[in-house]
């Protein structure tokens, strides 16, 4: 790496976990925010899924964008878009009001998850993706793992708009700083057509090791959505604890997660990466079925509820910089394009996966059924990528 293209960690880290802290940071205000607004939990939970939706169609937007002029002037401008929006939502007299800010912050948050890992995959050695990748997502996960302790904090004491104001001073601290510190790390800039973008894109999903990686990392890693979108009223509502406890249930995935990958960052270089992928899918897969079986039973206390969740996070930890690893370099010429439609993919299988917990009755059985689903479909999708991609054994 030259010193040109050297690039601070915790930048990556900042701009990374902008867009994806914005919407944990919000879970605990759920039944807050729509008693004030006068919402329903149904209601309330679409803030969630097209803040997810949001954060999918952004990512391929600054993919392109991003390989045709580069990494540092798509950055800003989502940034940018994301300043403005927490503007927007701070002020937010309505719902809907409320909503479109929350899609328009998606959109800004989009270009910082996937030029964050554009940047580290342009400046870390092929033999580091892996690892660098790992080290990134350990350290991102803490900010999206702590947010709903500080969301469910600022909600408790200060209301939900409180939650806005800490994001705006956040949003203008990132901008000040990639202004300031990011060089352009893209050496290899594209003409930006959409004609060659629909291309590109096409390229990317028929190759068989992008697709199977990517669908695979993106149902891993989105797993949790479902109990995120859930856990305000298993908690509050099933289970009776006060609003204050939801931020430590919502933020209990960062144990899990984190220990995973920290582990993977360990163990990279000795294990192939079917192993991260086949073992922590098919954890994700047994928790689901634990957590659904024990609801059923009646077993399902507080304590089960956590236990259940770390484990199951470990196993997205563990898969997810692999999957993620594995996908950028299938098609190593359109790297930032690569980044995207991989983040695309994350953030749609994570809007579904909110859509449809919405559904039904019981918020346990809703929240289990789809995450089996989820994990289901990861496990195969790793197992069609390792018949088909040429880079698992890496």
């Amino acid at each position: 790496m030259t010193q040109q293209t050297r690039v601070p960690l915790w930048l990556l880290v900042l701009v990374t976990l902008s867009g994806t802290m914005a919407m944990h940071i919000f879970v605990p205000a759920l039944p807050v925010a729509g008693e004030a607004l006068g919402a329903s939990p149904a209601s309330m939970q679409q803030t969630i899924t097209l803040y997810v939706v949001g954060l999918a169609l952004g990512q391929l937007i600054y993919g392109p964008v991003s390989d045709a002029l580069g990494r540092r002037p798509a950055l800003l401008l989502g940034l940018s878009i994301y300043f403005s929006a927490g503007l927007m939502a701070l002020f937010a007299p309505s719902l809907e009001w409320l909503v479109a800010a929350r899609l328009l912050q998606a959109l800004g948050g989009a270009a910082g998850i996937a030029l964050g890992r554009a940047i580290v995959r342009d400046t870390a050695h092929p033999l580091r993706v892996t690892k660098d990748l790992a080290l990134l997502n350990l350290l991102t996960l803490v900010g999206p793992g702590l947010s709903p302790i500080v969301g469910a904090y600022l909600a408790d004491h200060f209301g939900w708009r409180a939650i806005y104001v800490f994001l705006v001073l956040g949003g203008s601290a990132m901008l000040l700083f990639t202004y300031r510190l990011l060089p352009e790390t893209n050496r290899h800039l594209r003409a930006l057509k959409i004609g060659s973008i629909l291309r590109d894109y096409r390229q990317l999903v028929t190759h068989p090791g992008f697709a199977g990686y990517m669908l695979g990392g993106a149902c891993i890693t989105s797993a949790l959505y479902p109990y995120l979108a859930s856990v305000p009223y298993i908690v509050h509502g099933q289970m009776g604890l006060p609003i204050s406890a939801i931020g430590w249930f919502a933020a209990s995935t960062i144990v899990g997660a984190s220990l995973g990958t920290f582990l993977t960052r360990r163990l990279s270089g000795r294990w192939p990466a079917d192993r991260f992928l086949l073992l922590g899918a098919g954890l994700g897969l047994v928790m689901a079925a634990t957590l659904l079986i024990f609801h059923l039973l009646g077993w399902l206390t507080p304590g089960w509820l956590l236990g259940i969740t770390i484990t199951m996070t470990f196993g997205a930890g563990f898969a997810s910089p692999a999957a993620l690893g594995c996908a950028l370099s299938a098609v190593p010429a359109l790297v930032g394009s690569g980044a995207g439609l991989y983040g695309f993919g994350q953030m749609a299988m994570g809007a579904l996966g909110t859509l449809l917990v919405g559904h039904g009755d019981d918020p346990v059985i809703s929240c289990a059924v789809t995450q089996i689903c989820i994990t289901a479909l990861a496990l195969a999708s790793f197992r069609f990528a390792r018949a088909h991609g040429i880079y698992s054994r890496r």
